[in-house]
Formats: C-alpha cells, sequence, structure tokens
C-alpha cells in the first residue's frame, strides 16, 4: 500500500485567498526585519569574537558559583550556559561559558585560560575543560562579511539561473520567495535570540538552494501546461500547476523534516541550530514556493508564442501577454 499525504487528483484553488496569503508574507517579513534591527541577531563567537570553553562535570552546573568565580578575573562580558540535551546521561553536566574578544586581541592568552579554569576547578574538582574556541575580532568581522556575500551571490546566481531556463517573471518570483525564506529565518533567530553562529550560515545556503529546487518544480510544470492548455487563463494554468506537483512536494518536504526532527531530539546541542534553521526553512520554503513564487508570477503575467517551440528561456520573442 502507497502511503499518500495528499489525494493524487487535487483541485484546491489556492490563489483564492492570495490577498491574504500575500499580506502575511509581508507583514512576516516586515516584523523580521524589525526584529533583527531592533533586537538584533544573537552572534555566536564566529561573528562576535572572543573565546567559548566548554565545561563538562559529574556535578550539577552552579551557573551562579560559576560567575562568581571567574568575576574575580575581570574579564569582561562573560556568558555561562548550562546545556540541556537528551542523550547525555544522568553524570554528565555540560556548560558553555563565552568571554566576549579582549581589546585587538585574536583570543584570551592562554595564562587567562589557566586562570579561569584554575578558579572553577576551586568550585568543583570534578569539571574538566573538553574544548576551547577562539576567534579575534577582526576574524569575525571579516566571516559576517564573507557570509552576507555568500548568501547575497546564492540569491543573485539563482535569479540568473532561473531567468535564462524560463523568463524574467519566474526569475523574479522565485527570488521573491527566496528573500522571503532567509528573511523569515532570521526573523525568527533574532526574536527567540538563538544563537547565531557560521553553521546557521551553511544552514541558510541550504534553505535557499531547497527552496528553489520546489520552485523550479513548480515553475517547470507551469511552463509545460502553458503550452498544453493555451487558451487556458494563468491563474488556472498555475493553480493545475501546483496541484499536480503537489503530492511530490508534499512528500519530499515530509520525508526531510523526518530526518531533521530525528536529528533535534537525538543530534545533540552542537548542531541544534544548524537543524532548527533547517527545519523552518523547509516550512517556509515550501510554503512560498506555492503562495509567494507562484502569487509573484501571476501578478507579473507570463508573455506566450506559440509559433514556437522553444524550451521559453531568455532571448525567446513572445507575441501575447496574459496576466
Amino acid at each position: 500500500m502507497r502511503l499518500k499525504l495528499v489525494p493524487s487528483n487535487t483541485s484546491w484553488d489556492f490563489f483564492k485567498f492570495s490577498h491574504i496569503s500575500l499580506g502575511a508574507s509581508a507583514l512576516a517579513m516586515v516584523v523580521s526585519i524589525v526584529l533583527v534591527f531592533t533586537m538584533g541577531l544573537n552572534f555566536g563567537i564566529d561573528f562576535k569574537g572572543g573565546t567559548t570553553i566548554r565545561t563538562e562535570s559529574s556535578q550539577p552546573v552552579d551557573v551562579g558559583a560559576y560567575r562568581q568565580a571567574i568575576s574575580a578575573l575581570d574579564l569582561g562580558d562573560v556568558s555561562i550556559t548550562e546545556v540541556f540535551d537528551p542523550s547525555f546521561g544522568p553524570g554528565r553536566n555540560v556548560a558553555q561559558i563565552r568571554i566576549q574578544a579582549q581589546g585587538d586581541a585574536e583570543s584570551v592568552t592562554p595564562e587567562t585560560i589557566a586562570a579561569l579554569e584554575q578558579a572553577l576547578s576551586a568550585v568543583d574538582p570534578s569539571i574538566t575543560f573538553p574544548s576551547v574556541e577562539s576567534v579575534g575580532p577582526k576574524v569575525s568581522g571579516e566571516l559576517v562579511t564573507s557570509a552576507a556575500i555568500a548568501v547575497s551571490l546564492s540569491i543573485l546566481a539563482m535569479l540568473v539561473y532561473i531567468w535564462l531556463r524560463f523568463e524574467w517573471q519566474f526569475g523574479l518570483g522565485a527570488v521573491v520567495a527566496l528573500i522571503h525564506d532567509v528573511t523569515l529565518t532570521m526573523g525568527i533567530f533574532a526574536g527567540l535570540q538563538l544563537k547565531f553562529d557560521l553553521a546557521i550560515i551553511a544552514a541558510l545556503l541550504t534553505i535557499v538552494g531547497y527552496s528553489v529546487n520546489d520552485t523550479v518544480v513548480v515553475f517547470d510544470r507551469v511552463r509545460e501546461n502553458l503550452r498544453k492548455f493555451k487558451k487556458m487563463a494563468l491563474k488556472d494554468v498555475l493553480n493545475l500547476s501546483i496541484n499536480e506537483t503537489l503530492s511530490r512536494t508534499t512528500m519530499t518536504s515530509f520525508t526531510t523534516l523526518l530526518a531533521l526532527i530525528a536529528l533535534i531530539v537525538l543530534g545533540g546541542d552542537v548542531i541544534r541550530g544548524f537543524v532548527f534553521a533547517m527545519t523552518w526553512g523547509i516550512i517556509v520554503g515550501t510554503y512560498s514556493s506555492i503562495f509567494v513564487a507562484a502569487n509573484i508570477l501571476l501578478m507579473l503575467g507570463v508573455k506566450r508564442d506559440w509559433s514556437k517551440e522553444g524550451d521559453g528561456g531568455a532571448g525567446t520573442q513572445f507575441a501575447n501577454a496574459e496576466r
């Protein structure tokens, strides 16, 4: 028996409430931008500069005692977070200590780290320090710039690819959907103050690729149906195309989410931010492929020339405009 999340032959009208869906998406983007600029992103050590020390102990983590022991060292802004993970056993208590960058120094000096470890060992003799990571202020600034450039160039490359494969209307619709997905992902990270580091940039780039893949599948069917149903209204063609690809889109997203949910539950705290970003991105990416990209295409309209049987790529001349 084959598993079907949606019926094979659906005829749902995805544009019945198009103004509401576009308005909700626009509002969500505005709220996300406001959150990013007001609350700011909770940059991790990769982007902020400083040192992260991971501790493990057989005794429960006492954040107050840790902070009191470290305060005497006068290290400035120090963040102490107890790490919870279902995979940890009862005798494994983990904490993460973040120390701000010390002036223009590339990292906290070994002497300072040794003093901090000695201070914490006095509080808890069973404590160990399995990892110490440092990023200097100069390097962190370069990483912020490089990350922004990487995401921007990936979106630009998608625009060019879809423009050449289809038409500029398709490309613009896909890029608006990509910007929608990236903006909402950054917005939820700002709103929840989740750590934003290089792993999240990797997740954003993966989301861009996944979202455009969904969009291209729908647009490919739209192009086929535009040729097949020459007199059908564009709205009806889009509805038909989305319904025809809905089963594939739903199954792909569902199976991907199953793997991501397993990683959220069992993957541990190290990759949890990345997996959360991916999970959120899959959800909004699937939504935007249907309700954002297709709506933009409907607003812009497409042009059809039935005297030619080309692939509809850039450079093809069109005779009739349809909106």
